[in-house]
């Protein structure tokens, strides 16, 4: 992202299926994050739980139900970045 966009390196984008989910996933985000010793320089949209954004200044973690995923396609917006997809680490199932 950076070459694209100067003020961050990754745009992290993640689904949910419901509220509860994007909100459970955001807030697993933090914690690990937490464990390395960063915290969110701002967090918008926790409450509808719709689309959280997580700004981390070089990471924005984006997670969104899937319907506002589909209709704001950060990823057609942003597709002249290079795509990673996610790999899970060894211990994860």
């Amino acid at each position: 992202m950076s070459q694209l966009l100067w003020i961050t390196d990754v745009f992290a984008i993640a689904s949910g299926t419901s509220n509860r989910h994007v909100q459970s996933l955001a807030d697993e985000v933090e914690f690990k994050l937490r464990d390395v010793e960063r915290r969110p320089l701002r967090v918008e949209g926790r409450k509808e739980a719709e689309w959280v954004l997580l700004d981390y200044g070089d990471v924005v973690v984006h997670v969104f139900q899937p319907t506002v995923r589909e209709y704001f396609t950060l990823e057609r917006l942003w597709g002249d970045a290079p795509c990673l997809e996610w790999e899970p680490a060894a211990t994860e199932a």
